[in-house]
């Protein structure tokens, strides 16, 4: 581990030793524990490979063996650990040059090993134990080949491309019983190898087709023929899936594609490819009943892209792109064919009407599918609404005789083209879908949550929403109603917390009827002090916790304002049973939901409750966690306001500035330590902070001498303006220039000149340069230092505040739109998680400032009369030629 600097934790000479271990601990011990020791050497190699580990290589290549699979895997295991990292990363000349510092080493010796590991498979190919250790051999030798050439094409295997190829479709089509398992749903080492081979055949197909494209062919008639022959079966669908995903990479080059450039060749891939692939199996049924959120996070959330039915939907649509007319004719006839079986027997072919649907949806969809939109583009043959009311609406107007699956399919078929239907003909639908919360059917009732959650979220070209409020409103006690007892019917912990899609459904409800929840405060607040308290029993479904707390920050946003006291004392013994009870998962969030309580209610004084917290969040412990930062932080800047008298009483300043401090130490914290301070300073008396300013500025100025950042430079820079623009609170710059001489004599000028003046042209924010606008003007007419002291300083400042003003920052727009993080996003969770029903807005400290050009005229004429003409003066005497006139037109 490293600390911030990129230096080790441990002493050098014990990360050597570990080292020095690892890849001979690695070959040693059994596979199951290869997996785990793979990912801590993974970890090191994000520190330390390859500039200070360069001898790792050179110990994997002498450690490989001709002769012996175990001694091998254990070798490619510490490689594949290292070299996958490279898979997600941007190309750049650093990681090149570790790329070629591996493949100098071990390019060879690698080819080398596939050799003898393909001579080995066949002189045991009757000898099962040996047989399955070398397709675990195999089976990472594929991964080698594409963890090496998923930046670019190696020149050692450009150079033996034949061979490569050769050997891959040796494997991709090898059979032995050896190797097959009995389990139907657990794919057996064949299938594994067969898989990895296919991957990458589609990232060569994807980026390398100039070399490796004349090697194709024989992999598509492969391919096909695996698709034709494999079974049903649950083990070979990753199989399948590659297979399918590699003939959609395929399909996607003008040369290739035009081998399916014939409606008869089509209709084969339809009637052998896609529809075996596309159709409800038994096993997708048995996961419908038997483990229905599983079935719904697969089919819905894009999680499937190892499902056989996600990965047809792709290849028909990648040849639907190529041939629209001619696929679209083809598809057409079975979608007829399959509706008209559906007519003959609805008890029984549901199935049949089943694959109708999900046919026409995956040919009418165009472009990328989107999760905030649906479908936003058709194919030129669909008319989605015509197929709906023909096809499906009955489906889900129908109170009974229609089978679960159809239900499913008309909410899914409205939730996926829900851009292409009318805002009228959503207003008749919308009360179809809260209908539907009361089935029985758990697959329906969350189906029905999801499509209702997401066209609440729906806008139209202009932003609005396509359900509007009122309707929502009218709507709301139905639907809470619906879905709090959902949540809440099973209180067991996992259980209670297994179904995200419910929650965020009751977030998006909230969020849109904002104010209007108030009548039905007395409902909503309960079960949400129920399901936090059993929630943090035993927290086990993040999404599911996460849209928990935005609907609550949205409950707080929303009618905290108008019943401060109630909020508070409800959701207060919750929460604290979370803090006291250590809930790290929801530490975090309840600081900010805290924070927000105390944000609606400015004016009030501050409760005991919150009063009692002040102790245990002073305390080092919470601050231990790098994901409490944000929020205690913003917390403490809710408390501060209000508690100034209590904090002073309790001999607590001396703390929070200890706090601030350690924050402002760390190139991770440093930002929320400026943000506590300049929370002091705007509230506590200059009389209380005066023996601490001097110790605050020499911390901030060793910072700045010994490890500056540009984000600490920037927040110093934003923290001077601060107290410079506040002269009327006892501040202002010559406060700062006073304390900063106490620190050191002469040292306000080379900091002023080489820090403040340049980098406050780089502040982005408009409240920044709105702080910095008031601050250079303060002190351009009341500094006595720059009147008096710093002649030049007071034309450097001006020229600084024209330049400044060249670009006036503008108050940014009140967009109240909530967007909710994406809890899919691989950042989500890890530290910190924002709540963004309560993102505090910026602070704008002087709200009365709207227009700054005519502030900073009406201020300099004013004060150009206070001072008797001095301004003008100094204008005159000071500024340059070219500034005069600039500086004029504000004096005029």
């Amino acid at each position: 581990m490293q600390d911030e600097d990129g230096k080790h934790r441990l002493p050098q000479n014990e990360v050597v030793a570990i080292k020095g271990e690892l890849v001979g601990l690695m070959i040693s011990v059994p596979s199951n524990i290869q997996y785990q020791l793979g990912d801590a050497i993974g970890v090191i190699a994000d520190s330390d490979f390859w500039e200070r580990w360069d001898t790792l290589i050179d110990e994997l290549v002498s450690r490989l063996t001709p002769e012996n699979p175990k001694t091998n895997n254990g070798v490619l295991q510490v490689a594949h650990s290292i070299f996958k990292r490279w898979r997600p990363l941007y190309r750049s000349d650093p990681l090149f040059t570790e790329i070629n510092h591996v493949l100098g080493k071990f390019g060879r010796p690698f080819l080398s090993l596939v050799e003898s590991t393909d001579r080995l498979i066949g002189v045991h190919q009757s000898d099962q134990k040996t047989l399955q250790q070398l397709f675990v051999t195999l089976n990472l030798i594929v991964k080698l080949f594409y963890d090496l050439s998923v930046q670019d094409l190696p020149p050692i295997f450009e150079d033996s491309l034949p061979a490569i190829t050769s050997l891959l479709h040796k494997y991709l089509t090898y059979e032995n019983n050896l190797l097959y398992t009995d389990d139907d749903s657990d794919p057996g080492p064949l299938e594994h190898v067969k898989a990895g081979i296919l991957e990458v055949l589609e990232l060569w197909v994807q980026k390398y087709e100039d070399a490796f494209g004349e090697h194709v062919g024989q992999f598509i008639g492969s391919s096909w023929n695996l698709l034709t022959t494999v079974g049903p079966e649950i083990k070979y669908d990753r199989l399948v899936s590659k297979a399918l995903q590699f003939l959609t990479a395929v399909t996607s080059s003008t040369e290739h594609v035009q081998a399916f450039n014939d409606e008869s060749t089509l209709s084969q891939v339809v009637e052998r490819v896609l529809l075996p692939n596309l159709r409800l199996r038994d096993s997708d049924m048995e996961l419908f009943e038997d483990e229905p959120i599983e079935f719904i996070r697969r089919d819905l959330e894009g999680s499937d892209s190892d499902t056989r039915r996600r990965a047809a939907t792709d290849f028909l649509r990648q040849l639907m792109a190529k041939f629209e007319a001619m696929v679209s004719r083809v598809v057409l006839r079975y979608i007829d064919h399959y509706l008209s079986e559906y007519a003959q027997s609805p008890g029984t072919n549901w199935k049949a009407k089943d694959t109708a649907i999900y046919l026409y949806s995956a040919i009418a969809a165009k472009g990328t599918i989107t999760a905030s939109q649906g479908v936003t583009i058709t194919n030129n043959f669909a008319d989605v609404v015509d197929f709906f009311q023909k096809n499906v609406a009955r489906d889900l107007i129908a109170d009974k005789g229609i089978e679960s699956i159809l239900k499913v399919d008309a909410i899914k078929y409205l939730y996926t083209f829900r851009s292409q239907i009318t805002a009228a003909q959503w207003r008749e639908a919308f009360p179809l879908l809260v209908k539907h919360l009361d089935s029985p059917d758990y697959v329906i009732y969350t189906y029905a949550a999801i499509a209702l959650e997401r066209t609440m979220a729906l806008g139209n070209t202009t932003r609005q929403p396509v359900i509007g409020r009122a309707e929502v409103e009218s709507l709301s006690a139905q639907l809470l109603q619906h879905l709090f007892g959902l949540i809440e019917s099973n209180t067991e912990p996992r259980k209670l917390q297994e179904n995200e899609f419910l929650m965020r459904c009751i977030m998006r409800v909230l969020i849109v009827i904002r104010e209007g929840m108030l009548p039905v405060v007395d409902h909503i607040l309960p079960h949400f002090v129920n399901i936090t308290q059993i929630s943090s029993l035993n927290p086990s479904n993040p999404r599911f916790n996460y849209y928990l707390f935005e609907a609550i920050g949205a409950f707080i946003r929303f009618t905290a304002p108008s019943q401060p006291e109630k909020i508070e004392s409800g959701l207060y013994p919750p929460f604290a049973t979370v803090l006291q009870t250590d809930v790290q998962e929801f530490v975090p969030y309840i600081f900010q939901l805290f924070a927000a309580l105390l944000e609606a209610n400015p004016s009030g004084s501050l409760s005991e409750y919150i009063i009692s917290l002040i102790p245990p969040i002073l305390n080092p412990a919470p601050w231990a966690s790098k994901g409490n930062v944000p929020a205690l932080v913003r917390l403490l800047s809710a408390i501060i306001p209000r508690g100034v008298t209590e904090i002073t009483q309790s001999d607590q300043l001396e703390t929070l500035l200890g706090l601030f401090q350690q924050l402002v130490a760390t190139k991770t914290n440093e930002t929320y330590g400026f943000e506590l301070l300049e929370c002091i300073v705007n509230n506590f008396a200059p009389s209380a902070l005066e023996k601490y300013y001097v110790p605050i500025l020499q911390v901030l100025l060793t910072r700045l001498q010994n490890s500056k950042t540009d984000t600490f430079a920037l927040r110093f820079v934003r923290l001077y303006h601060f107290v410079s623009a506040k002269d009327d609170q006892g501040l202002g710059a010559d406060f700062f220039i006073n304390i900063a001489e106490q620190v050191q004599s002469g040292v306000f000028v080379p900091l002023y000149l080489n820090i403040i003046l340049p980098d406050t042209q780089r502040l982005l924010r408009p409240l920044d340069r709105k702080t910095a606008v008031i601050s250079l003007t303060k002190t351009l007419t009341d500094s006595t230092a720059f009147a008096d002291k710093y002649k030049k300083g007071w034309a450097f400042t001006c020229e600084a505040l024209l330049k400044l003003l060249e670009n006036p920052p503008v108050p940014p727009n009140s967009d109240d739109v909530i967007i909710e993080q994406d809890p899919d996003d691989m950042s989500f969770g890890v530290g910190f998680t924002q709540l963004t029903t309560i993102r505090r807005p910026g602070r704008d400290q002087w709200p009365e400032v709207t227009d700054v050009k005519k502030w900073v005229g009406e201020y300099v004429r004013a004060a150009d009369v206070r001072h008797k003409g001095r301004i003008a003066e100094f204008a005159q005497d000071r500024l340059s030629p070219d500034a005069r006139p600039a500086f004029a037109a504000y004096m005029q």
